[in-house]
């Protein structure tokens, strides 16, 4: 069996400032790292690996990946694959992602984060399994391999189900589903050791149409949160006239 982990490169959300005034997001000082749902995928993969004895396999698609190279190595994958792409906002990733899965090949197991620390938009998981043609289960939380198949443990808005699927898979998992080791001082210094490689998007069949997202990011800025600040207790209200007066301003604003 092989296993592939597909991961994000995003700048670190504890390193991005805010202007208050402009509502700009300052980036400049901002480090990248693994997406933070993408380590418990690697963490999951690497688990695999010990059960089933399987190589396991990682790749990414983005601006500055080599970087994250030495990161991801050092977590337990045998190899990884990389893109670079200088566009990804405006890049179809997906359709990326499938190309370079497919020219990798015999990949029985792919699994995401449920989403990524910084769009999470939920979107490359699903969309994978689509362009691929292979089975899907989302918002795994907990998966162990049986025989041929594996049981997964799905962690849904109201309820927990659990579900056996074969591969082909693509299995999106959430942050509960384990603890993402922090690599010591001999991952680190044996990931060097550790082979990766480049796909060039060139080489991956799609036409230039095919790489072009068919969704246009127009606008980014910050989100802030205003607080109205509106005291409803002036000393000789009673605590029932307070209770009234903050069901109205709820109501005026729509919220209930």
């Amino acid at each position: 069996m092989k296993i592939l982990i597909n991961y994000k490169w995003v700048l670190d959300e504890t390193d991005i400032t805010v202007d208050q005034e402009k509502r700009i997001m300052d980036t400049s000082r901002a480090k990248y790292k693994i997406s933070e749902i993408d380590r418990n995928a690697i963490e999951l993969g690497s688990t695999l690996k010990e059960k089933l004895g399987c190589d396991i396999i990682s790749l990414t698609v983005g601006k500055g990946v080599k970087s994250s190279l030495k990161d991801v190595l050092s977590r337990g994958i045998d190899k990884a694959y990389y893109i670079e792409s200088e566009t990804l906002e405006s890049s179809d990733t997906a359709r990326i992602l499938a190309a370079a899965i497919k020219k990798i090949g015999d990949v029985d197991l792919v699994i995401c984060g449920e989403g990524s620390s910084d769009n999470y938009s939920q979107q490359v998981g699903p969309r994978l399994a689509g362009l691929l043609g292979y089975q899907l289960v989302t918002y795994a939380s907990e998966v162990s391999p049986e025989d041929s198949d594996f049981k997964i443990v799905r962690k849904l808005e109201d309820e927990i189900e659990t579900v056996k699927a074969k591969t082909p898979l693509v299995l999106t998992v959430v942050s509960e589903i384990n603890e993402p080791k922090i690599p010591g001082m001999k991952q680190i210094l044996s990931a060097r050791k550790k082979p990766s490689e480049e796909l060039k998007i060139e080489d991956l069949g799609l036409s230039p149409s095919e790489r072009v997202s068919p969704v246009a990011v127009v606008k980014e800025g910050a989100s802030i949160m205003d607080r109205k600040q509106v005291k409803l207790n002036n000393g000789d209200t009673s605590i029932k006239e307070a209770a009234v007066k903050l069901v109205q301003f709820l109501r005026n604003d729509k919220v209930i």
